[in-house]
């Protein structure tokens, strides 16, 4: 009945549109007062909050969200693009390629799949509408590829997943990799074979001498992710310390070496940073109190006794876990879900011995589907804005590259090994 209760009240407040962390508080307390009534322990929901955000970890978030805003406004999305085409330009399908390899590459520099696709997307469209591609394909591509920036390290929904579930952020990153290179590659069999079908146009062949040229400018903004992952794997610092320290080197870049961001442009971007990271963590505050109150109504063990009824198999559960995220994902934001269901599917999880990390990446990875898809799908919003295209017509574009997606999803599910490998060769 508690848990029928739970997910009523949750659901109709999230319709209802009221915020997030508003949902949770209030749901959460609901069941208290069901309860204790009045009598309810009003300090314990103030220490609970307290508590939710009393977290080094967290730290990372803001000063990765700084990060990305300060690489999007130093110039470096075209040295990136520029050089992603010189490498891969020449293949049929072209800028397509390029596309997907300069998004695998800011990816390890922003963790957000908006900021890729507000940072790279409207050099990417405008290039490839110049070369003759059409609009659709463009935007299309460019939506879907932007999926892999919170999949590859660093990544905010990774970091939120490895706070409520206390699993290691630094592991979830390392797990992040071989996944989001694995994404990459099968967008550009797509590519490819719409290259081919197409006849789309692409460079003339490999130069190494254009490849060089374009390498150099880029070279600085190249070595973001390598800093971070090597730091983080080599444990010279944890994932805190290496959110602190992208942020001083895109600044450096930024304000230093390239000079695109002007002094008087920081007060903005830390404007703009400060919004979303209080959003986040009034989020994160009222989900450690919703956390609290699932554990005192057992919520997430009824959870786990109505999945295991229908199998044990951990193969079928965690298609089942993809299947209800999928669905989740065309309503609710990443971020959100993770909060969300973490904490109702983690005993699941390690009651059938699967290993917590390639729960976070399934997760992760099905959710990402959520963001290039109606109603909430933040990049289509942005692809809207970079384009000439409706949102009918930039849902239309996207759709062909569910298929790529999909196809991971079914991979790191049957093959646990390719989010686990990387986590375990660096114990």
């Amino acid at each position: 009945m508690m848990l029928i209760l739970f997910i009523v009240v949750l659901l109709l407040l999230i319709f209802m549109r009221v915020p997030v962390a508003f949902s949770l508080g209030i749901s959460s307390l609901i069941l208290m007062f069901i309860e204790s009534g009045f009598a309810m322990n009003y300090d314990l929901i103030s220490q609970r909050m307290f508590y939710g955000l009393n977290s080094f970890v967290l730290l990372a978030v803001p000063f990765f969200i700084l990060a990305g805003k300060l690489m999007n406004a130093g110039g470096i999305t075209d040295r990136i693009f520029n050089f992603a085409d010189s490498l891969v330009g020449h293949m049929p399908g072209g800028l397509g390629h390029a596309n997907v390899v300069a998004s695998l590459i800011f990816s390890g520099m922003s963790g957000s799949a908006t900021a890729d696709a507000a940072g790279l997307g409207a050099i990417e469209v405008k290039a490839m509408k110049d070369k003759g591609f059409d609009e659709k394909f463009a935007v299309g591509i460019t939506a879907a590829s932007s999926t892999v920036g919170p999949i590859i390290p660093p990544s905010i929904p990774l970091i939120m997943f490895g706070v409520i579930g206390g699993v290691s952020v630094g592991q979830l990153f390392m797990a992040g990799v071989i996944p989001g290179i694995l994404i990459g590659v099968t967008f550009m069999i797509m590519v490819y074979y719409f290259g081919v079908k197409r006849n789309y146009p692409k460079s003339n062949g490999f130069s190494i001498n254009y490849a060089i040229n374009t390498f150099i400018p880029a070279v600085f903004p190249l070595l973001t992710p390598v800093i971070i992952l090597s730091g983080i794997f080599t444990g010279w610092f944890t994932p805190t310390e290496a959110s602190v320290i992208a942020v001083v080197y895109a600044f450096i870049l930024g304000v230093c070496f390239y000079r695109e961001i002007r002094i008087k442009d920081i007060p903005k971007v830390l404007f703009e940073t400060g919004k979303e990271t209080a959003s986040l963590t009034f989020i994160v505050a009222t989900a450690s109190l919703f956390g609290y109150v699932l554990v005192l109504f057992r919520i997430p063990q009824m959870v786990a006794e109505s999945i295991t009824t229908f199998t044990t198999n951990p193969i079928l559960i965690l298609f089942m876990i993809a299947a209800i995220l999928f669905l989740v994902g065309f309503f609710m934001e990443t971020v959100t879900a993770i909060i969300i269901f973490t904490p109702l599917f983690m005993p699941v999880v390690t009651q059938l011995g699967i290993d917590p990390i390639q729960l976070g990446i399934v997760m992760v990875v099905t959710l990402m589907i959520g963001v290039i898809t109606p109603p909430v799908g933040m990049v289509l919003f942005v692809m809207t804005r970079v384009s000439n295209l409706s949102m009918e017509k930039v849902c239309q574009a996207v759709i062909p590259f569910f298929i790529p997606l999909i196809v991971v999803i079914i991979l790191l599910i049957i093959f646990p090994q390719i989010s686990t490998f990387l986590p375990k060769f660096a114990q």
